[in-house]
């Protein structure tokens, strides 16, 4: 990774992965001891609780930190400011800690709206250091389009959500609540998700694979079937109502399906031809983005199912998207990244003065293999839990996700230390 640019401070970046390993823990203990949770309605006090802590404890922390040190890569550019980063975080852990304590506790009164107060002031900050940011940079590309439209969506996402949380206790929009529980979702995956994903694993997988020039006709298409899906769902759930939603589903997935075989031309293309345990993870999460396409089509289509049927369905339809992609990309790309991070920060300048390891040789591969293998069999059996209402598979598959983040917890904090120390 050649940066042109000054990088970020460690002080900015390696708080947000501590912050996340810890969250992914604290995510794997509650969802062991929630297992009745899954047989019954998806909008219950523990699901929201989990759910969020996912999204934004473990999912957004980890990413907003990788992205203020990926920024000088991915546009060749410094971060605008490295102090509004570091009040972005306390903002985001602190909106996270309360959103965790309210939803669990359903508190739905002040601390449930000084939560959703705290989330969108950091989407705010975030939004502007990512724009001030972007300003800076001498060429533009698609992955700095996609960064770009993503915070957005994030922030949209956010204000949906602060005015569901104020509606609970001053009740005004005009429908029901889940109806705009399901638009603030959508937002979220799709527009805040899959959007930065796309673009950041756009530029890091070819990458690591060392692809030297993939077309980028594939991802411009991603870039506009994504988004048009995106905005005619969110123009349609507020105020036309059509039962035409599973088009803009399509266009959503036709849109994910060019991605996947932009990474597909990547690797056939690759010079580097043995992969490491985090990149086959995270080519594995590449893949598993197709899966929650292909539930969401099932559940919103004419196909007639029972009640239970398609609450179970929704459920494993939420995990194939937070337990599963989007943490299996996660788990993957850490052990991409932030060796490399660390490695900047204490190496880099020692280069031609001393010998020095490689990122590679700051964390063990076969652990991170063994952790690979427990969360895949962690993961399955949470599905079929879910799936099949079964309690006993859910307390299998969530002892098997603990055993994973404390696995990775301990891979996490022993580079974080040698960061520090």
């Amino acid at each position: 990774m050649e940066i042109t640019a000054k990088p970020t401070g460690k002080e900015v970046v390696l708080p947000h992965y501590a912050f996340a390993a810890l969250s992914f823990l604290d995510l794997t203990i509650l969802l062991l001891f929630s297992g009745d949770a899954f047989v019954g309605h998806y909008f219950h006090p523990k699901i929201l609780t989990l759910t969020h802590i996912a999204v934004l404890g473990w999912a957004t922390m980890i990413i907003f930190g990788s992205l203020y040190q990926l920024l000088p890569v991915v546009l060749q550019v410094s971060l605008y400011s490295d102090k509004l980063a570091k009040v972005t975080f306390y903002f985001l852990a602190a909106g996270t800690l309360l959103l965790s304590y309210a939803f669990w506790n359903f508190a739905i009164g002040l601390p449930l709206h000084m939560a959703a107060c705290f989330l969108v002031i950091a989407f705010v900050l975030f939004n502007i250091n990512l724009f001030l940011t972007t300003r800076r940079a001498k060429s533009w590309n698609i992955e700095a389009d996609f960064i770009l439209t993503s915070g957005f969506w994030l922030l949209a996402t956010g204000i949906i959500g602060l005015l569901m949380a104020v509606n609970f206790s001053y009740p005004f929009l005009k429908e029901s609540h889940l109806h705009y529980l399901k638009l603030h979702a959508h937002l979220g995956i799709a527009g805040w998700f899959i959007l930065l994903i796309i673009g950041v694993g756009a530029k890091l997988l070819p990458m690591f694979l060392l692809t030297h020039h993939v077309s980028v006709k594939k991802l411009q298409a991603t870039y506009y079937l994504v988004n048009g899906g995106l905005l005619l769902f969110a123009v349609d759930h507020l105020f036309w109502h059509t039962p035409y939603q599973i088009i803009y589903g399509l266009l959503v997935g036709t849109g994910l399906l060019l991605f996947v075989l932009f990474v597909a031309e990547a690797y056939r293309n690759r010079v580097r031809r043995e992969q490491d345990a985090g990149m086959q993870q995270s080519l594995m999460g590449v893949g598993l983005m197709l899966l929650p396409v292909l539930l969401l089509a099932v559940v919103s289509g004419q196909i007639e199912l029972s009640e239970k049927l398609q609450l179970q369905l929704y459920l494993v339809y939420g995990l194939t998207i937070f337990m599963g992609f989007i943490t299996t990309l996660i788990l993957g790309q850490t052990f991409k990244t932030l060796p490399f991070i660390v490695w900047m920060h204490r190496y880099q300048h020692l280069v031609g003065k001393q010998t020095v390891p490689q990122p590679k040789d700051l964390y063990s591969d076969k652990w991170v293999k063994v952790q690979n293998i427990v969360y895949g069999a962690g993961f399955l059996s949470l599905l079929l839990g879910a799936g099949f209402a079964s309690q006993r598979w859910m307390l299998l598959g969530s002892v098997l996700l603990v055993l994973t983040a404390l696995l990775y917890v301990v891979q996490v904090f022993r580079l974080l230390w040698q960061a520090v120390k």
